[in-house]
């Protein structure tokens, strides 16, 4: 199961730009969903080019880091909306999902993970023998 690191995040960020203040970087926003024995994450990263994304996993932590750059740095602002700069999240992973074979795509400015179930988290059948006196196996 997929679970957000901090609820308040947002809001500390909000307030960080209202008064000027950058030192955070700036979150992306995300869609999770599960497919089967798998989760899929969307990540929307407009305009970051896929060699500036980075991908780590740590101690069942995922840490997806982009970075956009600013097309306005050396021209006359008009006006500006989009923002630029650090991009970061982090995903508690649990331990029902395989953090070693996580796949990435990045494609129309969307990153997309999936994270698939540990083997020992995936349903298992059990077989169930009669009259022997032994205890059922279980199937994969």
């Amino acid at each position: 199961m997929l679970m957000r690191t901090d609820p308040f995040r947002d809001f500390n960020r909000l307030t960080q730009r209202l008064l000027g203040e950058s030192a955070e970087p700036m979150t992306m926003p995300m869609d999770a969903y599960r497919d089967g024995d798998t989760y899929v994450i969307h990540f929307d990263l407009p305009g970051v080019r896929a060699d500036s994304i980075d991908l780590q996993v740590e101690h069942n932590v995922l840490t997806v880091r982009a970075e956009r750059d600013d097309a306005t740095k050396d021209h006359e602002i008009v006006m500006a909306e989009r923002p630029t700069g650090s991009f970061s999240r982090q995903l508690f992973l649990g331990e029902s999902l395989d953090g070693e074979n996580i796949s990435a795509d990045y494609a129309d400015g969307v990153l997309t993970l999936r994270v698939p179930m540990a083997e020992q988290a995936k349903p298992r059948k059990i077989s169930v023998t009669e009259g022997s006196g032994s205890a059922g196996r279980i199937t994969g």
